[in-house]
C-alpha cells in the first residue's frame, strides 16, 4: 500500500487505538470515489462504510420534484454510512462524491462487528456521529437564516477542512445542487467572494486565496460545527 493511500489519512482511522486499527487494517479495501459516484440511495440497505481520504462526499436530501439540497459534507475527518451502525440500516439520504479522490470501505459485517465490541470504538463512533448530526442541524439553520455568500463561504471553509490543499474541482451547477438555490444565485455569490480577493473560480476549480478572509466573511454556523468536531473527537481530528 502506497504512502498516499494510507489508510490513516482519514482522522477518524488514525484516531483508532493501534490494537483496533491493525485488526482493522486486513478488513479496509481501497476505493476509487469517482465524481458523481452515489455511494448510496435512499431506504437501500447499506453494504459498506467508507473513509475518505483525498475525496468529498456530500449527504443529500432529494425531493419529490427533483429538488436536492446538502446536509452534510464528509471527508478525511469522517466516514459515510452511520446508519449502518445506528441500527437504521438504511437512510432517506442519498451520498454523492462531490470532489474525486480514493478512501478505503469496510463491509457492513464487519462495521457492525467492531461496533458491537463496544469499547474505545464504540465510544469514537458515537462521537463522531454527534459531531456529524450537529453538522447537520446548522445547515438547516443557516440554509433558513443566512445569505448565500454566507452560505457559500461555510461550504468553502467546510470543504477545505476536509481535503488537502486549497483547491476544489467543482461546478457551479453542483454547488447550486448542493446548496439547493439557483445557478445564477451561485455565479453572483462566487463572483462577489473573487472580486473581494478571497476565492479565484476558473474552469470549474475554485482556490482559497484568504483562508482568513473567508472566516470573517461567513456566518457563525462555520465555528458551531468546527469547534463541536474539535470537542468531540481526538486531536489529530483537528487541522
Amino acid at each position: 500500500m502506497t504512502k498516499s493511500f494510507n489508510p490513516k489519512k482519514n482522522h477518524l482511522l488514525a484516531s483508532l487505538p493501534d490494537a483496533e486499527f491493525q485488526r482493522w487494517l486486513p478488513k479496509l479495501e481501497l476505493f476509487e470515489l469517482s465524481l458523481g459516484k452515489v455511494l448510496y440511495e435512499p431506504g437501500v440497505t447499506l453494504n459498506y462504510v467508507y473513509f475518505p481520504i483525498t475525496a468529498i462526499v456530500s449527504l443529500l436530501y432529494e425531493m419529490e420534484n427533483g429538488a436536492s439540497a446538502e446536509i452534510a459534507v464528509v471527508g478525511n475527518e469522517g466516514l459515510v454510512g452511520v446508519s449502518l451502525f445506528m441500527g437504521g440500516g438504511s437512510t432517506p439520504s442519498r451520498a454523492v462524491v462531490q470532489s474525486a479522490g480514493h478512501g478505503f470501505r469496510l463491509s457492513a459485517a464487519a462495521m457492525k462487528d467492531e461496533f458491537d465490541r463496544a469499547g474505545p470504538v464504540l465510544h469514537l463512533l458515537l462521537r463522531y456521529t454527534q459531531a456529524l448530526l450537529t453538522q447537520m442541524a446548522q445547515t438547516a439553520v443557516c440554509n433558513r437564516h443566512h445569505s448565500l455568500d454566507k452560505q457559500l463561504c461555510r461550504w468553502l471553509l467546510l470543504s477545505m477542512d476536509r481535503l488537502e490543499g486549497n483547491e476544489l474541482v467543482m461546478t457551479q451547477e453542483l454547488i447550486s445542487n448542493m446548496l439547493g438555490v439557483r445557478r445564477e444565485g451561485v455565479t453572483e455569490a462566487a463572483t462577489r467572494l473573487q472580486v473581494a480577493g478571497l476565492i479565484r473560480y476558473s474552469r470549474g476549480r475554485i482556490t482559497v486565496l484568504d483562508r482568513p478572509g473567508l472566516e470573517k466573511r461567513t456566518c457563525e454556523c462555520y465555528a458551531v460545527v468546527k469547534n463541536e468536531c474539535d470537542r468531540l473527537l481526538p486531536p489529530i481530528l483537528a487541522k
